[in-house]
């Protein structure tokens, strides 16, 4: 039996990573959901986590006995790092102990299954598994999606923010930020009015999305006119860089704003922060104090005449034993 009933269309396309350190039990599993086009498999621990930190998968079905690293280690990885503790877990195992299920749960999986496996059992519950993921994700796109733009939107950056520099410190890159304004913003509204004032900034949420261009980084709507760019693995001459583009881009989108006293089009200002090799956070090197750099940078940017980039002093990133 394969996942082809009910809403089958749309989670064959699902990653699944598979792990056992058995390589004849990945290929059974292999054969039971040949239907799902994006199976991964990692015969240990180290190298689970390795696959899931580089694509996290939709769904890993984890066998909880393996030398080295077990799997409930590896699930207790896996839910400590806010980057992979949404993705849900089916343990797999040949014990029927109701400890090892009772442990498992505690960990965080959602559900367990046991060996010898059931072709049709083993497709419904990773059937089931997706589809409650798909309409998590789902919500959770709605509540940090803005609702003009269409980009993340201030929740979502919240969240974000420190997800990214947990991210540096655990590989010890750079992590850089932008604030970006739109030049004169409330005389754009008065002169043509709020659903002009959308449109504008729609297209330079727009304008920014396709400057950026990287998967990895995180364009939001801040507020009001105001946006944040978080950029992973990106230092301080990059994020200059960048910047310079990103406030080309928007001066290449043309709106015209005859009420800006700086130029004939619409504009924008940027504040840059950028911090690393991130190692720790300690005293003043934590992720509020990048935004707080990134604001008084976009200040700057303000006072010096608008329509430019200024970038505010690395943060040393130190870690606490220096």
């Amino acid at each position: 039996m394969k996942p082809t009933e009910d809403h089958a269309c749309t989670t064959t396309g699902a990653g699944l990573l598979l792990v056992d350190d058995d390589p004849g039990a990945i290929r059974v599993l292999q054969r039971i959901l040949s239907a799902y086009q994006r199976l991964r498999f990692a015969t240990n621990g180290a190298d689970a986590l390795r696959l899931a930190r580089e694509t996290p998968p939709d769904l890993i079905l984890l066998d909880a006995e393996m030398p080295e690293m077990d799997g409930f280690a590896v699930c207790a990885a896996l839910k400590a790092d806010p980057a992979l503790a949404d993705i849900p877990v089916i343990f797999v195992t040949s014990h029927l102990d109701i400890s090892f299920e009772t442990r498992a749960l505690e960990l965080g999986a959602m559900d367990f299954i046991a060996k010898p496996l059931s072709a049709p059992r083993v497709q419904l519950r990773v059937r089931n598994q997706l589809l409650i993921k798909q309409q998590t994700d789902l919500l959770r796109r709605q509540v940090t999606t803005d609702a003009l733009t269409g980009i993340d939107n201030r929740r979502a950056f919240d969240l974000a923010l420190p997800l990214e520099w947990r991210r540096a410190v655990r590989g010890g890159t750079c992590l850089s930020l932008m604030m970006i304004d739109v030049d004169h913003f409330k005389d754009f509204n008065d002169r043509y009015g709020h659903p002009a004032g959308d449109r504008c900034l729609r297209q330079v949420a727009t304008a920014l999305q396709a400057a950026v261009g990287r998967p990895g980084d995180m364009v939001a709507r801040y507020g009001g006119e105001e946006f944040a760019v978080l950029l992973p693995e990106t230092a301080p001459d990059a994020a200059s860089e960048l910047a310079e583009g990103i406030r080309q881009a928007v001066i290449d989108q043309a709106i015209p704003h005859d009420g800006s006293p700086i130029s004939s089009v619409v504009t924008v200002s940027i504040g840059i922060a950028s911090a690393g090799p991130v190692r720790e956070a300690s005293g003043e090197n934590t992720p509020a104090e990048l935004l707080a750099r990134a604001d008084t940078a976009l200040y700057d940017a303000k006072q010096a005449g608008r329509n430019c980039a200024r970038s505010a002093p690395p943060l040393c990133a130190r870690s606490a034993a220096q």
